[in-house]
């Protein structure tokens, strides 16, 4: 089978699916290795750079998807039925951020962070596929536990949760609350003076 004819196959296996689909799938499919796999897509990926082509092949973690270029999303966005796209409230999203940080939390755990209930944030997450119950902790009363999913990953264009930004570092002081003197010192560069003409954002 040549190069060219594997290519066609795993485009129209991915165009097919619309879902990430696992490198073992294409393994199957092919009956090829995964090196020879992972060198064919990378081949791929760098055809789809070229600026005719509205598409993109996206790794996460160990599966493949195509998807259309987000640069490109002015104009499909109007396209599409709006409703399909979640519609995420900050606390929603700042719920989230803590279970991609913190795989396999619990829900007490997340709203012992936020501070509030965390039930209906946990219930729109699971409902959009953002995020999936990870079995239960053997804690008392064995609660379930979160983690985010692989839509998480593809809609916020990550391949793994390795590529999350690094969160600040702080420090508490003795009544357990962050230092914020501390944490602008070293996670942000000193602000600029007014005499320089800029202005704080």
């Amino acid at each position: 089978m040549e190069i060219n004819q594997k290519k066609s196959i795993i485009e129209a296996i991915l165009f097919a699916a619309g879902r990430p689909v696992e490198k073992n799938e294409l393994i199957l499919a092919l009956e090829i290795s995964l090196e020879d796999i992972d060198n064919i897509v990378k081949s791929m990926q760098e055809s789809y750079k070229k600026e005719d082509r509205g598409i993109e092949l996206i790794s996460i973690e160990n599966s493949y998807q195509l998807c259309t270029k987000k640069e490109l999303h002015e104009y499909i966005y109007p396209v599409l039925d709006k409703k399909n796209k979640p519609n995420l409230s900050n606390a929603a999203l700042e719920t989230l951020s803590i279970i991609a940080y913190n795989p396999k939390i619990t829900r007490a755990e997340i709203e012992a962070i936020r501070g509030v209930s965390a039930d209906a944030c946990v219930y729109k997450l699971l409902e959009y596929g953002l995020i999936e119950e990870a079995g239960k902790i053997d804690l008392p009363g064995k609660p379930m536990s979160y983690k985010t999913t692989k839509e998480f990953l593809r809609m916020f264009g990550y391949s793994s949760l390795e590529e999350l930004p690094e969160l600040p570092r702080y420090k508490l002081d003795e009544n357990k609350q962050i230092v914020i003197d501390d944490l602008v010192k070293e996670g942000k560069p000193e602000a600029p003076t007014p005499e320089k003409g800029d202005v704080e954002e």
